[in-house]
C-alpha cells in the first residue's frame, strides 16, 4: 500500500511516540487505538513490552489473515529491543501490511537510535512525548488540558493548580478533569484553592508568597505544614530564592505594561501584577539581606547545618522582615 506520511493521520502504517512522559505515551497509543476502532469496531490490539517481542513475533502478528482484520500492534520501550528483534522491525518497515498500524514507543536518546532513525526514514507519524521537568511546561500542559475540555481558567488558577498538585502529569490531568466537571463558569484561583486547600497551602510557593508579603506568622504556618507533608527543604529554599529575586528584578526594571515587563524579565504577565503587589514594602537593602538569608538556609539544608527546619524558619523570618524594610518596621 502507499506509505502515508501525513502527521495528522493516526491510522498511518507507523506511529512513533518519542519521549519518557508516561501519560503522553499512553495517550499516543489511545489515539491510534480509538481511530482504528472507529474504522473497525473489531480491531485487534496487541500491546507488547520489548521483551515480549521476540524474534519472529512481529512476523507472526502481521502475517496476512483470511479475514483481513484491522490490527494495532504496540511495542513499548522499543529502545530495549534485542538486535534480532530490531532487524525484524526494520524489515517490516520496508513493507508494512495493509490494515495494520504499528506503534513504537521509544524513549529517545542514544540507546536504540538505529531503530529510531529507521522509523523516521520510513516516514513514521511522530508524536513527541517529552518529560515535563520545567514548571513552565507543566503550566502550559494544564492550560492546554482546560482548552481541550472547552473550559476557561485564569492564568492564576492554572498556576495554583500546578503549585498544589505537583509534577505528576496524570494527577494534573485528573485535577483539570475534576474541576471542569464540577465547576460551572470560569475557573479562577479561589475555586482551585477551595478544591486543593490542604495541598496548596503545603506548597513551597505558598510559603514564599507569604514570606515576601511580610506575613511572618502565615509563612511559618505554611512552612510547618509543608515540612509535615513531605515537601523537600531544598524546594522551599528554591521557592524563597525565586520569590526574592522576582522582587529584585521588578524593582530595578523600568516601568511599563505587564506584557512589556514580562518579555524583559522572563515572567508571565500575571506574575508581574502579583510581584508588583508583593514588592510594596521592599527596599534594595531588604532584597540583599533576604538573598543572603536564603543562601545561608540553602547551605544549611544541603548539609551545611545540623537542623534544616531551623535554617528554613530563620530564612522565612528574615525574608518576611525584609519585606517590611521600606516601612522601617
Amino acid at each position: 500500500m502507499p506509505r502515508k506520511t501525513a502527521n495528522d493521520d493516526p491510522l498511518a502504517p507507523l506511529t512513533l511516540a518519542v519521549g519518557q512522559e508516561d501519560l503522553l505515551l499512553d495517550r499516543a497509543v489511545q489515539q491510534v487505538v480509538a481511530a482504528a476502532r472507529a474504522a473497525d469496531a473489531d480491531t485487534d490490539v496487541r500491546d507488547l513490552t520489548s521483551d515480549q517481542l521476540q524474534p519472529g513475533t512481529l512476523a507472526e502478528l502481521t502475517s496476512p489473515s483470511l479475514f483481513a482484520e484491522r490490527k494495532v500492534v504496540v511495542v513499548r520501550d522499543a529502545q530495549d529491543l534485542s538486535a534480532d528483534s530490531v532487524k525484524d522491525v526494520k524489515a517490516y518497515l520496508g513493507s508494512p501490511v495493509e490494515e495494520i498500524t504499528l506503534v513504537l514507543l521509544h524513549a529517545g536518546g542514544a540507546k536504540g537510535k538505529g531503530l529510531l532513525d529507521a522509523a523516521r526514514k520510513a516516514g513514521a507519524r511522530e508524536v513527541a512525548c517529552p518529560k515535563m521537568t520545567k514548571p513552565a511546561d507543566r503550566l502550559a500542559f494544564v492550560r492546554s488540558e482546560f482548552r481541550a475540555l472547552g473550559r476557561s481558567a485564569t492564568p492564576e488558577a492554572s498556576q495554583t493548580l500546578v503549585d498544589a498538585v505537583g509534577s505528576d502529569l496524570r494527577e494534573l490531568a485528573s485535577a483539570v478533569t475534576q474541576l471542569a466537571a464540577d465547576v460551572e463558569g470560569n475557573i479562577d484561583e479561589a475555586v482551585v484553592g477551595r478544591y486543593y486547600t490542604g495541598r496548596a497551602e503545603a506548597s513551597s510557593f505558598t510559603v514564599a508568597d507569604r514570606a515576601v508579603e511580610g506575613r511572618t506568622a502565615e509563612a511559618l504556618e505554611a512552612l510547618r505544614w509543608s515540612l509535615s507533608t513531605g515537601v523537600a527543604p531544598v524546594l522551599l529554599t528554591s521557592a524563597l530564592a525565586q520569590g526574592v529575586r522576582a522582587i529584585g528584578k521588578l524593582s530595578s526594571a523600568r516601568g511599563g505594561r505587564p506584557a512589556d515587563l514580562a518579555r524583559e524579565l522572563g515572567m508571565p504577565p500575571w506574575k508581574i501584577d502579583r510581584v508588583r503587589q508583593q514588592m510594596r514594602g521592599w527596599s534594595p537593602d531588604g532584597v540583599a539581606t533576604a538573598l543572603r538569608a536564603v543562601a545561608a538556609a540553602d547551605a544549611g539544608v544541603k548539609g551545611g547545618g545540623d537542623d534544616p527546619e531551623y535554617a528554613l524558619e530563620k530564612a522565612v523570618v528574615a525574608v518576611a522582615t525584609a519585606a517590611r524594610s521600606r516601612q522601617g518596621r
